[in-house]
């Protein structure tokens, strides 16, 4: 985006809070501000008003077609500075006195009685915020409230289309702190859909990444996606950073590169939404889901977006292998109690061991599952028994050996042909506090006495 399509103005907050049609989208993260946030503010608007005047942020909105102003970017600021107004406003003790003496009126926003809000984790935060906020209030002085309302201003930036907005949400982010890798990937995909479809869609997409657990998603580009498609081409997997984003990078949503690979997608990705929008979908109601693979080849735009929606709930899915047979929930259950399970090294196994399972499921569904249970856990923990300390270069190398077993998940075309892997038996362990585990290895005649 070039700068002079960007028009960004200096505001007053008095200037934002007089603003009619403001919103904050459903998408948006939940108001997540501490106690500890807000008073860092209020201090610093203290701290300042001697200032001619103070820079708050930037507050980046996107227009939509009905002249909606949604905010994008400074949500958690804007909130709180809306928290600030209203309980200057709702004051009843000596600042409401001192004002009144001195004929200067708070200013009153229509955001007091229209912005709603529904998530319950920002509806928790909005009263715990503002009670400490009004505390904090109630020990201004009129000058303190001129400073705020006439002194504290923002940059706003107001764009038109979504994925601009966005765009220009990670590229100002940049600046301060290091986009994490998704953060980049969600900019890169949001520009391809620009020219490929439509605000609804954008929209949509945008809802999906938002209403993601960022801690979980960055969890699962990490230590899962990234890793199963790294090791299933035989290459290393060990920190997933912006120099691997490229990775999640493929083809346009056009398919405009005349290549012959790309057939596959291009019929698959316009068969899929050419089924969903046919008429007869209102009369069986049914839904064509494009069919993910972890390591296919990524189309760009909202494709991807939705992968990542379908691999979020693939994890939650994966949880009903602990059903699967008595071994398995023996193996499952072991996992989570034995004695070193808590340990870095554990911890590493047990993400190499869930990689597997992942992989596989992704590719063969639950068929023969117990048994895939078993073999993965023989293969990941023979690393663990076998090593008195697991580093993370130790399972990225044990990946990539033989019997290489993502290699062979890859390339298998019946669920035999993997849970056929020969794996030999241990001699000696050389762990500690793993008692358990060397317990169903003896019973299972992988490891001898």
């Amino acid at each position: 985006m070039s700068t002079h399509q960007l028009h960004p103005q200096i505001i007053k907050t008095q200037d934002l809070f007089a603003k009619a049609n403001l919103t904050i989208p459903d998408y948006q993260r939940p108001y997540k501000w501490t106690s500890k946030n807000v008073n860092q503010l209020i201090d610093d608007i203290v701290h300042h008003q001697t200032k001619s005047a103070y820079r708050l942020g930037t507050i980046v909105f996107y227009k939509d077609k009905k002249q909606r102003l949604n905010v994008v970017d400074g949500q958690q600021r804007t909130v709180t500075l809306l928290l600030i107004a209203l309980a200057i406003h709702s004051n009843e003790g000596r600042l409401k006195e001192a004002m009144t003496k001195a004929k200067v009126r708070a200013v009153e926003s229509q955001w007091f009685n229209h912005l709603a809000f529904k998530n319950l984790i920002t509806l928790n935060n909005i009263r715990d915020n503002y009670r400490e906020i009004a505390r904090r209030v109630a020990d201004f002085d009129v000058a303190t409230v001129l400073f705020f309302f006439e002194k504290c201003e923002l940059v706003e930036v107001v764009l038109q289309d979504v994925s601009e907005a966005f765009q220009f949400f990670d590229s100002q982010n940049a600046r301060g702190k290091d986009l994490e890798p998704h953060d980049l990937l969600k900019a890169f995909h949001l520009r391809e859909m620009a020219e490929v479809s439509t605000e609804h869609e954008r929209m949509q997409s945008v809802a999906i990444w938002e209403n993601q657990n960022m801690n979980q998603l960055k969890i699962v580009f990490a230590n899962f996606l990234y890793r199963i498609r790294n090791w299933s081409k035989g290459q290393s997997a060990r920190h997933f950073t912006k120099n691997e984003a490229d990775l999640f990078k493929g083809i346009s949503p056009s398919i405009k590169e005349p290549f012959p690979f790309a057939d596959l997608y291009r019929i698959g990705h316009f068969y899929v939404d050419g089924y969903n929008r046919d008429f007869n979908r209102n009369i069986d109601r049914n839904k064509l889901n494009y069919p993910f693979q972890i390591n296919q080849v990524i189309i760009n735009g909202k494709r991807f977006f939705e992968m990542i929606d379908h691999y979020m709930e693939v994890l939650n899915d994966i949880k009903s292998i602990e059903n699967q047979s008595n071994e398995a929930k023996r193996i499952y259950k072991t996992l989570e109690s034995y004695d070193g399970r808590n340990r870095t090294g554990d911890k590493y196994v047990r993400n190499l061991f869930d990689c597997c399972l992942i992989y596989y499921w992704d590719k063969f569904g639950a068929v023969e599952m117990d048994r895939a249970v078993e073999k993965f856990f023989i293969w990941a923990y023979s690393l663990r028994l076998n090593m008195k300390n697991v580093q993370l270069a130790s399972i990225d190398n044990y990946a990539l050996e033989g019997p290489y077993v993502f290699k062979t998940i890859k390339e298998a075309l019946h669920p035999s042909e993997v849970l056929n892997i020969k794996l030999p038996s241990l001699t000696n362990v050389s762990s500690t506090k793993t008692k358990d585990l060397e317990q169903i290895f003896k019973e299972l005649k992988y490891l001898n006495d």
